[in-house]
């Protein structure tokens, strides 16, 4: 959440960085003026509260004099019927602000590019030679289709659209790619975590999702949860409403969770494959850092899930996303982009971004800095990586013109010494 103060503050600068998110100044106006209707409403409130004490004493007095005081016990009751129904319009205006401050996304940082849609995003750097055939590349879904290592159409029936069976050597592939992010991770200094797949309304609100994207997660109507959209949900949440002791920054969790996702406005895009699925496993990454020391670890961060790309040989580039390309709550966001041959173009297997102290403000996570003061930590995450983007990736660049896949040589102590995918 954007810091009122700053809003209040430097409002043309806000009104300025959220234009290029797409964000229009009426709704900055619109935040001020309830906001500054409710400092308005604590004044009157403690001048009526000042009040009462003050009839409060001449009563006491008035009493000890054995004086009439019945005009002021009388003035009393209206003056405490006046500030309760002060308070609840308080209440009222107060959750307002808050809602509408919610609703915000985060500051970007100078360096993102500027941009109303994803054109304009920035290539950082590229790695890796695009791969020749001498044959015409299939996609992914053909070839693990033809190999019996995916099964859409038995996970249609069973699930319905976007969801699938890997069987097999595609079941065996999965698992030795989660296990080898892993592995890579906690090398890197990650802690690794199984967290909760479910999640309560005040942790999806920490971290962003909520109030603004309830249609693109799946919840459950009798009860307070909601399944994970990505595992930096439960992962930034561990420490909210908490103080983390000093000597701990940076921590560095990583965790391999399913991700849920209704993909909202997605109709037509991807319906083929494993691209944009309902559910599929991802390898995340959190960070809680000192703010002065945010921006070197988003660049340690997106260097580290370069470097499983490139242990895996698959080639790819960095794009640092337009303002409005990069999630709600992210103040700056590098995407690593795959090549996918059948495709013939770069695309997205993460995301790494430096939310500042937006999701540390909301979900209330702080430390003490030199002075003892309490101050909100920055948190950042990333994709380490979407596991099935990733099987995605290895059967386009491998395949071969017999219709297996070579399998990388670093998976393949993680596949029992197999070297090859053929069909079963």
């Amino acid at each position: 959440m954007i810091d009122l103060k700053l809003v209040r503050n430097e409002t043309d600068f806000v009104k300025e960085k959220l234009a290029t998110r797409g964000v229009e100044a009426a709704e900055i106006d619109e935040l001020l003026a309830a906001d500054q209707k409710r400092r308005d409403l604590i004044v009157k409130s403690e001048t009526m509260k000042a009040t009462r004490n003050q009839v409060s004493d001449e009563i006491s007095q008035l009493k000890r004099n054995k004086e009439d005081a019945g005009d002021k016990i009388t003035q009393m009751k209206q003056v405490s019927a006046d500030i309760k129904a002060m308070d609840d319009q308080l209440t009222t205006i107060a959750e307002e602000v808050h809602d509408k401050a919610s609703r915000l996304p985060n500051i970007p940082n100078d360096n993102v590019p500027v941009g109303l849609t994803e054109d304009g995003s920035v290539e950082l750097r590229k790695w890796g030679d695009i791969p020749s055939f001498d044959f015409k590349p299939k996609s992914h879904w053909e070839i693990g289709e033809a190999l019996g290592i995916l099964d859409f159409e038995r996970g249609a029936k069973v699930s319905g659209s976007r969801f699938l069976y890997y069987i097999g050597q595609g079941a065996r592939l999965e698992r030795a790619l989660y296990n080898f992010f892993l592995d890579e991770n906690e090398k890197a200094g990650y802690t690794e975590v199984l967290p909760p797949y479910m999640v309560n309304s005040a942790s999806m609100f920490g971290t962003g999702q909520f109030p603004k994207f309830t249609e693109d997660v799946y919840s459950l109507k009798e009860a307070d949860e909601t399944l994970i959209p990505t595992a930096e949900v439960p992962l930034v949440n561990y420490y909210r409403d908490d103080v983390i002791d000093t000597e701990k920054l940076p921590v560095k969790f990583t965790a391999l969770t399913p991700a849920f996702r209704s993909e909202a406005g997605s109709a037509g895009r991807d319906t083929r494959g494993l691209i944009r699925l309902h559910q599929f496993n991802k390898v995340e990454m959190v960070q809680f850092t000192k703010p002065d020391e945010s921006w070197d670890a988003l660049e340690t961060m997106t260097n580290h899930a370069e470097d499983l790309l490139k242990k895996l040989g698959i080639a790819h580039h960095v794009i640092t996303l337009t303002t409005s390309d990069m999630s709600f709550t992210a103040a700056m966001t590098h995407d690593l982009e795959v090549w996918l041959p059948y495709q013939d173009k770069y695309r997205e297997i993460s995301s790494c971004s430096n939310c500042t102290d937006f999701q540390a403000r909301r979900a209330h996570i702080q430390y003490r800095d030199d002075n003892g003061k309490l101050q909100y930590v920055h948190t950042l995450n990333g994709s380490g990586l979407a596991v099935g983007r990733t099987v995605a990736a290895i059967l386009e660049n491998y395949q071969n013109a017999d219709g297996t896949v070579d399998i990388p040589k670093v998976l393949q102590p993680y596949m029992g010494g197999q070297t090859k995918i053929v069909k079963e």
